[in-house]
């Protein structure tokens, strides 16, 4: 009983997967996204929920009777719904009501967690055999497994079933893994022997949810493993910038298995008084100007919005040549519609655009004008480098930026006292904010910067800075970020040590500091 496009009452069980909200299936997300009410399997699930269109309601209780009244009830569940779960008696009480239905696979975790291990869940033996420890009570039947045993919700019992699995005949030497938190940034993985399975999970701390994985596969992890090794997995990042600057960059760190957390310390507001930029934007389309220069991606925002609000376009530039401080400005030109004419190819500052912008040429330029849409708080490098090149500026203020709300008390406590990893400084103003905000990271956090001018301003904060971008770009900071990380792991590893996060060394740093 299901309907590709349900337009009554109709209850999706949906599989939800293995922990990564990125292994939901195509049909999952397009239920999610038509759904009146969706119930949670778990408060893990709730990033799901951004599949869902708004106003989309939470529902706990008597979801049948919601379908019944003609709504349609997504029914998020761990992992696959059909494996291993419990819906049997609520898609019953579905077809007591008469409610159309539809189960939806999700990806399991006895396949996705073993392969984020690094685990082929089939090796040289293809067998494949998943057990619930909690309703198996005889172990010897699995003893006799010549490939991959994969069980779950045993790990509370993994060394009584260990145990068990040597008395019905397996080999105490044969490889095990317990992987807890899986395909997820929380993922931890012990590898060990049946015989020695006591001694390796006595301090592990492992929790549910959680595999237990035993066969020759195992083995295979020290050539497979992809996932755990990435060089920033599982580091808490802190990003110190507005929404829309932090959304890239967050992306790239995702991409090193990094949990980044977007912070924002500055708040970009409208200039106090229009009059000064509505002049600009007339004096542009009037022919007042030679050149535009935008010294930041917000600067561009600010001049399309005015434009919307006239009713014009990137049509506008036309004549005009345009300048563009750094990569990122040069993108928002870009998907403005705008190809900027000048770039630095060295730094990318207001220092590197001078060094490349032409001297004013009276037999050249008809125009000797330039326009600045700029921050309030800009410094005057840019000016004072144009007026000796012998140009004119209006130098206008486009937007103002203040500094933001301080972020809520866990966020500060956690900047304070050794939670984050990691911190990704952009420029010098991020620097001020943060500590101004929330205070000084623990010194145990990984401090990263942009270039000097950033680095300068953090050591003068009194913080000792551990990494700083080869170029001015913040796709280059995490990339620093990420090499830094990459180096940490394979020192450890050298040294016959466990990689450890920074944050996982706050309490030996209190200790040394004393």
């Amino acid at each position: 009983m299901s309907s590709d496009s349900p337009t009554s009452g109709f209850v999706a069980f949906v599989g939800a997967g293995p922990g990564d909200p990125n292994l939901l299936t195509l049909r999952a997300a397009e239920l999610l996204g038509k759904a009146d009410a969706v119930v949670l399997d778990a408060e893990t699930q709730t990033p799901l929920l951004h599949h869902c269109r708004e106003g989309v309601e939470v529902a706990e209780g008597d979801f049948v009777q919601r379908a019944a009244r003609g709504q349609l009830v997504v029914r998020l569940c761990a992992g696959d719904p059909m494996l291993f779960s419990s819906i049997s008696e609520e898609v019953a009480a579905c077809v007591a009501a008469e409610v159309d239905f539809e189960i939806v696979p999700g990806v399991p975790p006895a396949t996705a967690v073993l392969t984020y291990a690094g685990i082929p869940p089939a090796s040289a033996v293809p067998e494949f055999r998943v057990v619930d420890a909690a309703q198996e009570q005889d172990w010897s039947v699995h003893a006799g497994c010549k490939g991959t045993l994969v069980i779950y919700n045993g790990v509370a019992d993994a060394v009584p079933i260990g145990k068990a699995l040597i008395s019905g005949g397996k080999p105490d030497t044969t490889p095990v893994a317990v992987s807890s938190g899986g395909t997820t940034t929380e993922q931890y993985t012990v590898v060990s022997t049946l015989g020695r399975l006591q001694a390796d999970l006595k301090h592990a701390g492992l929790t549910e949810p959680a595999l237990i994985v035993v066969g020759e596969a195992v083995a295979q992890r020290d050539k497979l493993s992809w996932f755990e090794t990435k060089p920033l997995f599982g580091w808490r990042v802190l990003v110190p910038r507005t929404k829309e600057q932090s959304r890239s960059l967050s992306e790239q760190l995702v991409s090193y298995g990094a949990v980044p957390e977007e912070v924002p310390t500055i708040s970009v507001e409208p200039p106090r008084t229009p009059q000064q930029m509505d002049r600009a934007i007339k004096g542009l389309v009037t022919g007042r100007y030679e050149w535009v220069a935008f010294t930041s991606a917000n600067a561009v925002k600010a001049v399309r919005e005015k434009f919307e609000e006239y009713g014009l376009d990137a049509r506008a530039f036309a004549g005009l040549k345009v300048a563009a401080v750094g990569e990122a400005t040069s993108r928002a030109l870009v998907e403005f519609g705008v190809k900027p004419d000048l770039l630095p190819s060295g730094e990318q500052s207001s220092e590197g655009l001078v060094a490349e912008w032409p001297p004013y040429d009276s037999m050249l330029d008809p125009i000797n004008r330039v326009l600045l849409p700029r921050a309030d708080i800009s410094t005057d490098t840019l000016v004072a480098g144009l007026t000796e090149l012998g140009w004119e500026c209006d130098d206008v203020t486009a937007y103002r930026t203040v500094r933001a709300a301080p972020p809520p008390a866990p966020i500060r406590e956690a900047i304070k006292g050794g939670g984050f990893d990691a911190v990704l400084f952009t420029s010098s103003s991020t620097v001020r904010n943060l500590v101004g905000i929330a205070g000084k990271p623990h010194n145990v956090t990984v401090i990263a910067v942009i270039g000097p001018q950033t680095a300068k301003t953090a050591e003068e904060f009194g913080l000792r800075v551990d990494v700083m971008a080869d170029k001015p770009s913040a796709s280059a900071l995490a990339a620093a970020v990420a090499e830094f990380g990459a180096k940490q792991r394979q020192a450890a590893l050298a040294a016959g040590d466990t990689p450890r996060r920074p944050s996982q060394n706050r309490r030996g740093a209190r200790r040394r500091a004393r």
